[in-house]
Protein backbone atom coordinates (compact mmCIF):
# COMPACT_ATOMS: atom_id res chain seq x y z
CA UNK A 1 0.00 0.00 0.00
CA UNK A 2 1.34 3.63 -0.86
CA UNK A 3 2.45 4.91 2.62
CA UNK A 4 0.35 8.36 2.38
CA UNK A 5 -2.74 6.27 1.18
CA UNK A 6 -1.78 3.86 4.33
CA UNK A 7 -1.39 7.16 6.53
CA UNK A 8 -4.74 8.64 5.18
CA UNK A 9 -6.25 4.91 6.26
CA UNK A 10 -4.48 4.93 9.42
CA UNK A 11 -5.72 9.15 10.59
CA UNK A 12 -9.35 8.41 9.21
CA UNK A 13 -9.91 4.73 11.60
CA UNK A 14 -8.42 7.12 14.42
CA UNK A 15 -10.55 10.00 14.25
CA UNK A 16 -13.60 7.82 13.79
CA UNK A 17 -12.78 6.54 16.85
CA UNK A 18 -12.01 9.89 18.67
CA UNK A 19 -13.90 12.73 17.26
CA UNK A 20 -12.63 15.63 18.80
CA UNK A 21 -8.99 14.42 18.22
CA UNK A 22 -6.30 16.52 17.09
CA UNK A 23 -3.54 15.86 14.81
CA UNK A 24 -1.01 15.96 17.95
CA UNK A 25 -3.10 13.39 19.44
CA UNK A 26 -3.23 11.10 16.20
CA UNK A 27 1.04 11.37 15.83
CA UNK A 28 1.14 10.96 19.83
CA UNK A 29 -0.87 8.01 19.87
CA UNK A 30 1.52 6.46 16.51
CA UNK A 31 4.82 7.33 18.62
CA UNK A 32 3.27 5.04 21.15
CA UNK A 33 2.95 1.77 19.13
CA UNK A 34 5.36 0.12 20.30
CA UNK A 35 7.73 -1.22 17.58
CA UNK A 36 7.63 -5.02 17.01
CA UNK A 37 10.35 -7.31 18.98
CA UNK A 38 11.05 -10.63 19.13
CA UNK A 39 9.08 -11.94 21.55
CA UNK A 40 10.65 -13.31 25.24
CA UNK A 41 9.69 -15.79 27.42
CA UNK A 42 10.40 -15.09 31.00
CA UNK A 43 9.81 -17.81 33.96
CA UNK A 44 6.22 -16.97 35.54
CA UNK A 45 7.63 -16.33 38.83
CA UNK A 46 9.15 -13.35 38.24
CA UNK A 47 8.28 -10.05 38.96
CA UNK A 48 7.09 -7.94 36.20
CA UNK A 49 5.93 -4.02 36.38
CA UNK A 50 2.89 -2.90 34.49
CA UNK A 51 2.89 0.06 31.98
CA UNK A 52 2.80 2.14 34.96
CA UNK A 53 6.31 0.39 37.04
CA UNK A 54 8.15 0.28 33.43
CA UNK A 55 7.79 3.96 32.74
CA UNK A 56 8.82 4.47 36.27
CA UNK A 57 11.77 2.48 36.45
CA UNK A 58 12.60 3.90 32.75
CA UNK A 59 13.14 7.28 34.34
CA UNK A 60 14.17 6.42 37.80
CA UNK A 61 17.35 4.30 36.16
CA UNK A 62 17.96 7.24 33.53
CA UNK A 63 18.03 9.41 36.61
CA UNK A 64 20.23 7.58 39.08
CA UNK A 65 23.01 7.49 35.46
CA UNK A 66 22.45 11.61 35.60
CA UNK A 67 22.92 11.78 38.84
CA UNK A 68 26.09 8.94 38.69
CA UNK A 69 28.05 11.13 35.96
CA UNK A 70 26.94 14.98 36.66
CA UNK A 71 28.51 13.78 40.37
CA UNK A 72 31.77 12.43 38.60
CA UNK A 73 31.53 15.21 35.84
CA UNK A 74 31.80 18.25 39.02
CA UNK A 75 35.12 16.67 40.25
CA UNK A 76 37.64 19.81 40.34
CA UNK A 77 34.39 22.51 40.13
CA UNK A 78 34.28 22.90 43.67
CA UNK A 79 30.95 21.33 43.82
CA UNK A 80 30.47 17.50 45.03
CA UNK A 81 27.68 17.10 43.94
CA UNK A 82 24.12 17.70 41.65
CA UNK A 83 22.02 18.81 44.22
CA UNK A 84 24.41 21.38 45.19
CA UNK A 85 24.56 22.93 41.57
CA UNK A 86 20.69 22.87 41.90
CA UNK A 87 20.99 24.85 45.26
CA UNK A 88 23.50 27.72 43.55
CA UNK A 89 21.32 27.70 40.38
CA UNK A 90 17.77 28.67 42.39
CA UNK A 91 19.93 30.75 44.23
CA UNK A 92 20.76 32.93 41.27
CA UNK A 93 17.76 32.60 39.24
CA UNK A 94 15.91 33.19 42.40
CA UNK A 95 17.93 36.55 43.02
CA UNK A 96 18.17 36.27 46.91
CA UNK A 97 15.63 33.42 48.28
CA UNK A 98 15.31 32.07 51.62
CA UNK A 99 16.97 29.23 52.67
CA UNK A 100 13.11 27.06 52.93
CA UNK A 101 12.92 28.48 49.43
CA UNK A 102 16.09 26.91 47.95
CA UNK A 103 15.86 23.59 49.28
CA UNK A 104 12.51 23.01 48.91
CA UNK A 105 13.06 23.90 45.10
CA UNK A 106 15.21 21.02 44.79
CA UNK A 107 13.06 18.04 46.39
CA UNK A 108 15.56 18.33 49.33
CA UNK A 109 14.72 17.64 53.10
CA UNK A 110 14.84 20.44 54.77
CA UNK A 111 17.89 19.13 57.27
CA UNK A 112 19.69 17.88 54.41
CA UNK A 113 19.42 21.10 53.22
CA UNK A 114 20.17 22.98 56.21
CA UNK A 115 23.11 21.00 56.19
CA UNK A 116 23.86 21.62 52.71
CA UNK A 117 24.18 25.60 53.04
CA UNK A 118 25.65 25.55 55.96
CA UNK A 119 28.65 23.56 53.90
CA UNK A 120 28.11 25.43 50.59
CA UNK A 121 28.54 28.83 52.95
CA UNK A 122 31.73 27.15 54.78
CA UNK A 123 33.31 26.64 51.32
CA UNK A 124 32.84 30.35 50.45
CA UNK A 125 30.05 29.73 48.11
CA UNK A 126 27.42 31.88 49.26
CA UNK A 127 26.68 34.21 51.93
CA UNK A 128 23.22 34.74 54.18
CA UNK A 129 21.94 38.24 55.09
CA UNK A 130 18.56 39.18 57.11
CA UNK A 131 15.89 40.33 55.19
CA UNK A 132 14.97 43.80 55.04
CA UNK A 133 11.30 43.44 55.74
CA UNK A 134 11.54 40.65 58.73
CA UNK A 135 15.27 40.40 60.73
CA UNK A 136 14.28 36.88 61.83
CA UNK A 137 14.55 35.43 57.85
CA UNK A 138 17.69 35.10 56.44
CA UNK A 139 18.01 35.08 52.59
CA UNK A 140 21.30 33.76 50.71
CA UNK A 141 22.91 35.09 47.90
CA UNK A 142 26.15 33.82 45.80
CA UNK A 143 29.61 35.22 46.39
CA UNK A 144 32.00 36.05 43.87
CA UNK A 145 33.24 32.75 44.20
CA UNK A 146 30.34 30.97 44.05
CA UNK A 147 29.68 32.55 40.44
CA UNK A 148 32.80 31.77 39.44
CA UNK A 149 31.84 28.00 40.47
CA UNK A 150 28.06 28.08 38.87
CA UNK A 151 29.51 28.87 35.89
CA UNK A 152 32.56 26.22 35.50
CA UNK A 153 29.95 23.81 37.16
CA UNK A 154 27.13 24.93 34.51
CA UNK A 155 29.28 23.24 31.25
CA UNK A 156 30.04 20.38 32.59
CA UNK A 157 26.40 20.11 33.76
CA UNK A 158 25.89 20.76 29.96
CA UNK A 159 27.57 18.09 28.72
CA UNK A 160 26.26 15.29 30.54
CA UNK A 161 22.67 16.24 29.78
CA UNK A 162 24.25 16.46 25.82
CA UNK A 163 25.44 13.00 26.52
CA UNK A 164 22.70 11.27 28.18
CA UNK A 165 20.17 11.99 25.45
CA UNK A 166 22.84 12.08 22.82
CA UNK A 167 20.57 8.97 21.28
CA UNK A 168 17.22 11.33 20.98
CA UNK A 169 16.55 13.76 18.10
CA UNK A 170 15.57 17.74 19.09
CA UNK A 171 11.96 16.49 18.21
CA UNK A 172 12.12 13.79 20.31
CA UNK A 173 13.43 15.64 23.39
CA UNK A 174 10.63 18.17 22.72
CA UNK A 175 8.12 15.23 22.85
CA UNK A 176 9.81 13.89 25.99
CA UNK A 177 9.29 17.12 27.88
CA UNK A 178 6.12 18.02 26.34
CA UNK A 179 4.60 14.88 27.65
CA UNK A 180 6.29 14.67 30.86
CA UNK A 181 6.41 17.95 31.38
CA UNK A 182 2.67 18.01 32.91
CA UNK A 183 3.42 15.12 35.43
CA UNK A 184 6.30 17.26 36.84
CA UNK A 185 4.06 20.72 36.58
CA UNK A 186 1.34 18.38 39.09
CA UNK A 187 3.94 17.63 42.21
CA UNK A 188 5.49 20.90 41.71
CA UNK A 189 4.77 22.48 45.53
CA UNK A 190 3.72 19.19 46.76
CA UNK A 191 7.07 17.97 48.44
CA UNK A 192 6.84 20.14 51.37
CA UNK A 193 2.78 20.55 51.49
CA UNK A 194 2.20 16.72 52.07
CA UNK A 195 5.92 15.99 54.01
CA UNK A 196 3.59 15.15 57.46
CA UNK A 197 0.39 13.30 55.70
CA UNK A 198 0.47 9.40 54.93
CA UNK A 199 1.10 7.82 51.70
CA UNK A 200 -2.36 7.13 51.90
CA UNK A 201 -3.41 10.34 52.28
CA UNK A 202 -1.46 11.78 49.54
CA UNK A 203 -2.40 9.15 46.90
CA UNK A 204 -6.56 9.60 47.43
CA UNK A 205 -5.84 13.32 46.96
CA UNK A 206 -3.53 13.08 44.14
CA UNK A 207 -5.90 10.40 42.15
CA UNK A 208 -8.65 13.16 42.26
Amino acid sequence: MNKTVELVALWGDYEARHPDCTIEDFFRHQLSIPAKEEKQTAPSWQLHPGINGKLMILIRRIAKYHMVYSNKALEGTGLDQIEEFGILVTIYNEVNPIKSEAIYNNIIELSSGTNMLNRLKKRGLIAEHDDIDDKRVKRLKLTDKGLETLDKAKIRVSEVARMMVNELSDEDKQLCVQLLGPVSKKFDGTFQRFRNRTFADIFDEMMR
